[in-house]
């Protein structure tokens, strides 16, 4: 290639020269990249052709033994299929090809030619004809084996599961609230406390007992650790001293815990109807069975605030005749409710949030109203826009109570899952701390109508309940109950439980000043000299000064 240049330089010319050469090396280096993409093209539309007449000869030897299967002969078979090819087209349900529909339009207009054309035209092959009858995937086929008309429910339509999936954020407001966290630590403090006084024979000496009377039944308190040790660490509910014989061990009540348990009893006996109350709600959540079996209702004393006399003799206890004894599967018993209880007002129980619904004058009481859960987001908690859309319109749908009738809800539908909510929330509002472990609640699935991941109704709905991972164990907790302090009814045993988990604290102050006093000596050298470094510090930056 030449390159002729006037009126230029020999400089310029050479600059030429190479901005040229780099642009034909740039096109040969694109032609190549070009005609690859040229060949992916005809490659894939050669492997398409291919696969196309692979299917068609494979249809088309099924189609031959079917014909050699039934044993016909073809001239009487294809005879047949004239007819019907015939008989079809009067009826305009041949199947619509680009070959049918191009002589459809070369013929004239008149409906015996036009039927003559379609049946010559696919009559010149049978295979062809017996491949398409069988083989037709038009919306309205003639006859195939392989396609079935859609059934009719499938065009209703369905409402799609919003798949919520919310991160776990920590609130160290809800992780801080002792009366829920110290109360799993005060249970076999309580346990052992009423073991003393029931079986103790020394009611004027404190209500001791030797430490061989419990010594072996810790796992009936649920303590894990030497009964001994456990009482020691607990000093201001338990006084340890030396028995009369053989130098034993003996542990002893102390003064404030014999109080407390004064002020308890007063509670039970004065708020009797309250705390029967709770235990028949709950009951009547389990639908037309209102009946639990009693070992579930003892599994969940401790969070209904139910007394060990309770148990002794439910009926005497309870003295009303609402309640009776069932027998159920595998040999156990059932307390059951016989008539209705609650708020009525036409027959109908209310619940907490239909009560607090009234009260605002939200609410008249009548069927498929729409209540609003009361939501209170954590501080940082965001939540997606589809999931803030979703939450809007689960709000906006009917409030089912936990006390009606739930059989004829869809267990996959929306409002089932609002009528789990509204049951949960009103479940933990029947608890003493408005909180509880949530492997606890699980015994309640079969009996309340519960979904089997009933677990993730506390995940989806974060700004109603808030999950604790403190003393490694999960703790469901409402939200409304420590926001709004009106809204929720206080169990009787609130304040009391407050008090205990106050002296318990007592007792981690009474072991250090023990400690203390056990190395005074080295503790009181380790201040003086810590005193002293500190005055001549103090001094040396006055000398400064």
């Amino acid at each position: 290639m030449i390159f002729r240049l006037e009126g230029g330089t020999p400089r310029a010319g050479h600059l030429a020269m190479l901005n040229c050469a780099s642009s034909c090396h740039a096109w040969a280096c694109l032609r190549p990249a070009r005609e690859h993409q040229n060949m992916d093209v005809l490659f894939k539309s050669t492997e398409r052709r291919r696969r196309h007449r692979r299917k068609a000869a494979a249809q088309g030897a099924i189609v031959w033994k079917i014909v050699n299967l039934t044993g016909f002969k073809v001239l009487p078979l294809l005879a047949l299929l004239k007819q019907l090819v015939v008989l079809l087209v009067s009826r305009q349900q041949v199947i619509e090809d680009p070959a049918t529909a191009a002589i459809t339009s070369t013929t004239s207009s008149g409906p015996h030619q036009r039927h003559s054309a379609i049946v010559s035209r696919l009559m010149r092959n049978p295979k062809t004809l017996l491949q398409k009858l069988l083989f037709s995937s038009s919306p309205n086929p003639i006859f195939s084996l392989w396609h079935h008309p859609p059934p009719p429910h499938s065009y209703t339509q369905i409402q799609t599961y919003v798949e919520v999936y919310m991160k776990w954020k920590k609130d160290p407001y809800y992780d801080s609230i002792d009366s829920i966290h110290k109360s799993l630590e005060l249970k076999p403090i309580i346990s052992l406390k009423n073991f003393f006084i029931s079986s103790s024979s020394a009611p004027e000496d404190n209500y001791c007992i030797p430490i061989s009377a419990v010594s072996k039944k810790g796992s009936d308190f649920g303590i894990s650790i030497k009964v001994a040790r456990f009482l020691r660490n607990y000093p201001s509910f338990f006084e340890e001293f030396e028995g009369p014989l053989y130098s034993l061990p003996w542990f002893r009540l102390t003064q404030k815990a014999i109080e407390l348990d004064k002020e308890e009893r007063m509670v039970y006996e004065e708020f009797r109807g309250d705390i029967i109350g709770r235990l028949k709600k709950l009951i009547l959540m389990s639908g037309n069975r209102k009946m639990l079996p009693l070992k579930v209702i003892k599994g969940l004393r401790w969070y209904l605030g139910l007394p060990d006399e309770f148990f002794m003799d439910p009926l005497d206890y309870v003295g009303d005749r609402s309640f009776k004894i069932v027998d159920i599967e595998d040999g156990l018993k059932g307390l059951a409710i016989s008539e209705e209880y609650g708020d009525r007002k036409g027959g109908k129980i209310l619940s907490m949030m239909q009560k607090n619904a009234k009260s605002r004058g939200v609410y008249s009481g009548g069927a498929d109203e729409a209540i609003a859960f009361p939501l209170y987001p954590s501080k940082g908690l965001r939540l997606k826009q589809k999931i803030k859309d979703w939450l809007d319109e689960f709000q906006r749908l009917p409030y089912v109570s936990p006390y009606d009738d739930f059989s004829c809800l869809n267990p996959d539908s929306d409002i089932s899952e609002k009528r789990v909510v509204g049951l949960l929330h009103e479940l933990l509002c029947l608890f003493v701390e408005h909180a509880a472990e949530r492997k606890s609640l699980f015994c309640l699935r079969k009996y309340l109508g519960l979904p089997q991941k009933v677990h993730k109704a506390f995940e989806r709905h974060p700004h109603m309940f808030y999950l604790s991972l403190k003393n490694k164990t999960c703790t469901a907790i409402l939200k409304e109950a420590y926001h709004d302090e009106l809204a929720i009814d206080p169990h009787p045993l609130a304040k009391v439980r407050k008090e205990y988990i106050a002296l318990m604290k007592e007792s981690v102050v009474m072991l250090r000043n023990k400690r203390m006093k056990s190395c005074g000596g080295f503790h009181r050298e380790n201040i003086c000299s810590e005193d002293l470094r500190s005055a001549d510090d103090e001094s040396s930056q006055l000398a400064e000064a």
